[in-house]
Parts: structure tokens; sequence; C-alpha cells
């Protein structure tokens, strides 16, 4: 079942891809590897939620923040790749903006690592690191890049 399939079928779409914030491009390709740029969730509206976890959000609230990111990142994977399913994910680093005693970083990333193998099978497994921000750009709660193979 194709990767455009399977999101079809857990009801999810992708979003249009914002314009960078700032002197960036939202991917780098080279060779055969693409690094995504960091990207954080949106808001139906486009804006970007604003706060720290432990604080104004909840553990469950972010790990859907991230899944949300996910979801962008799928956007520009596709973009990068031309189709997800030539996309192998290697590696995402996922940033959490939380209160200094906060310790369930993990746990929020998750909703992007748990988005991507759902849809993109053992091709969307990958190393990971998450790790905790004192503040992230627009206080959003989280951000999230990647490093991914463009299959041939």
């Amino acid at each position: 079942m194709s990767a455009e399939q399977k999101l079809k079928d857990l009801g999810l779409t992708l979003p249009t891809l914002a314009a960078p914030m700032a002197n960036y491009v939202r991917f780098k390709k080279v060779g055969e590897l693409v690094f995504l740029s960091g990207q954080g969730p949106r808001n139906a509206d486009g804006s970007i939620p604003n706060g720290k976890v432990g604080k104004e959000f909840t553990t469950e609230q972010a790990y859907e923040f991230a899944k949300n990111t996910g979801l962008g990142l799928l956007a520009a994977m596709k973009e990068a790749a031309g189709s997800l399913d030539k996309v192998e994910v290697l590696k995402l680093l996922g940033m959490v903006n939380a209160v200094p005693e906060y310790g369930d970083q993990p746990k929020v990333i998750n909703g992007c690592s748990d988005l991507l193998v759902a849809v993109l099978g053992d091709n969307g497994r990958h190393a990971r690191s998450a790790v905790g921000m004192g503040s992230l750009p627009g206080n959003m709660p989280v951000e999230i890049e990647a490093i991914i193979r463009v299959l041939p």
C-alpha cells in the first residue's frame, strides 16, 4: 500500500508548506541525502501554538503537536523526493520547549515517530534524539528536523 493511501486511511492530509521564516531553505539535497530544516506545529489557521510543555501544554497535547509537525515534515519529504514512497527516514532531532524539570521529551516526540512509521512502514523507522529546550522560535512547544534518504 502506498504512503499516500496510508495517509488517506488514517484520515490525514499533508499541509501546505509555509515559507521559511528567515534566511534558509526547507531542505538541502546532498546526493541521496536530504536535510530537512526544523519545523513546528501549525494551528488550522496557520498560526503557531506557543507555550511550554509542563506549563501551558500537557505531554498528550505536545504529542499531538509533534504529530502535526510530522505531517509538515512529510510534506517537505514529498516535495524533496517527489513521492513519499521513495523516502527513508534516517534521523530525527526533536526539541521540546519545556519547563526545566520536564523529563518526558521522548513521549512527546513519539507523536512524530509514530506517525512516520504508520505512514512509511519500515522506511519510517529512524534514529532519534529528543531533547528539552529553554525556548524555541515563537515560543512554539515543539520543533523537529530530519535527515532522509531518497530511494532510487
